[in-house]
């Protein structure tokens, strides 16, 4: 009997076998390495992942099935968990390290035993390392965050790109009053900003100006302590940044205290906005839904009291515990991480890019990629600012989204006294977690 995925909450989750020869998996009846990813069933990137794994398959004689699922993807791992059914491998953002680790759902990794590891990036490992200066992953690809905006609609009002947040200001200000789509009506934003608190968007998205403003949410001690930094002015400046534009310039689209970023991509889409701050990976879905000559990638501007930064984050292998078949684990964590596996995760310029930045330094992504706006994103990775490796930031993240969501959607909040009161909150977080 194959193993059971919870019932009719899984069903719709793409499940692939491929051919080959292996040993079984932790919970599994046949010889399959089972992977998870956080991807939608039947998307693109699934499609990629199925690539990549067939690829590895080919190159290593194992067997593999991939399990595409998106919506509650920790807690049905959590589930899995409970059942002592963990898939072998879960390819997962690296701000969910701790979070796993925490569970014991993650085994440590030797990183002077990975194959290739020396060719990967440090700040990558960096985001495979926990807390305690353990490695618990391998790094599987990486990305920086910077602004998608609408080309077109910029040349229309006649301003250049944005060098300063008050340039920024500006053109958001200039697409929300100057009817840059041309039909004659006020119907279109500045900012499309996924603002709700689901998976922590609203502190995720703030992230990028935070560290773009020299701030932070925590600060590392030494020694596997932390302490919170969201009363810093410079944080507390950025976040007031943000409540200007939901509420004194009103450059924001309609809804986003409410939204995640599912509602917000079609919000930029369908032309309700002209100003993304987003990752690499809705690239190439943007520039066939949107148009390729109507959209730009423009760096975040540095802040006026620190930067530049923006948010690092990416993806993981991690190899789960109980698995009884280690040894496939380690080989596609170092096929995935390899040249072969990255350039197959690329996905060139297409739809479906699982390896945003490619994390190995053998890959040359001018070679596979031709569309120069991925270079921005590739410039922007240099500053990057990666979630801590705080036992877990999951709690963190959603503390600091509850209270940025809030000011964000009360205009009569006062973000000072906002975030000194998310000071108390976090700092009360690090020291349950014995972090602080």
């Amino acid at each position: 009997m194959s193993r059971q995925l919870l019932g009719a909450a899984l069903t719709a989750a793409l499940a692939v076998t491929l051919t080959g020869c292996g040993s079984g998996g932790s919970g599994s009846s046949d010889d399959a390495l089972e992977i998870w990813i956080r991807q939608a069933p039947e998307s693109a990137s699934a499609k990629t992942a199925v690539k990549l794994a067939e690829g590895f398959t080919k190159a290593s004689g194992i067997k593999t099935k991939v399990v595409a699922i998106f919506d509650d993807f920790e807690t049905k791992l959590q589930q899995q968990a409970a059942q002592r059914r963990l898939p072998d491998i879960v390819i997962n953002d690296t701000a969910q390290l701790g979070n796993m680790n925490t569970q014991g759902w993650i085994r440590e990794v030797d990183k002077a035993k990975v194959a290739g590891g020396d060719q990967l990036s440090e700040l990558a490992w960096k985001a495979a390392q926990g807390g305690d200066g353990k490695y618990y992953a391998v790094p599987f690809s990486a990305q920086a965050f910077a602004l998608v905006v609408r080309r077109d609609w910029r040349e229309k009002v006649g301003m250049e790109p944005p060098a300063t947040w008050d340039d920024l200001t500006k053109l958001a200000q200039a697409f929300t009053d100057k009817d840059p789509d041309g039909n004659g009506e006020k119907d279109t934003a500045g900012f499309v900003i996924p603002a709700g608190t689901k998976r922590g968007y609203a502190s995720w998205y703030a992230s990028s100006m935070i560290y773009a403003n020299g701030g932070d949410f925590v600060t590392a001690g030494g020694g596997g302590t932390f302490t919170s930094m969201v009363g810093d002015p410079k944080t507390v400046e950025a976040v007031q940044y943000l409540q200007d534009q939901f509420c004194t310039t009103k450059t924001v689209n309609p809804g986003a205290v409410s939204n995640d970023t599912t509602v917000t991509h079609e919000v930029f889409e369908k032309g309700q906005g002209g100003i993304y701050l987003v990752g690499p990976y809705v690239l190439a879905r943007f520039v066939k839904s949107v148009g390729t000559d109507k959209i730009e990638v423009l760096p975040v501007p540095k802040g006026p009291s620190g930067g530049p930064g923006t948010l690092g984050e990416g993806e993981n292998v991690y190899l789960m515990a109980g698995s009884d078949n280690e040894a496939g684990q380690q080989k596609f964590a170092e096929y995935a991480a390899s040249p072969d596996g990255q350039r197959i995760g690329m996905n060139k310029d297409a739809d479906g890019a699982i390896v945003r930045l490619p994390v190995n330094s053998q890959v040359d992504m001018a070679a596979e990629r031709t569309d120069p706006r991925w270079k921005v994103f590739q410039e922007s990775y240099d500053h990057a600012v990666y979630s801590p490796p705080v036992p877990n930031w999951a709690p963190i993240r959603q503390t600091s989204a509850d209270t940025i969501n809030a000011v964000w959607a009360d205009c009569s909040a006062d973000v000072k006294a906002a975030m000194a009161d998310l000071h108390t909150k976090l700092t009360a977080e690090l020291q349950s977690q014995k972090a602080s």
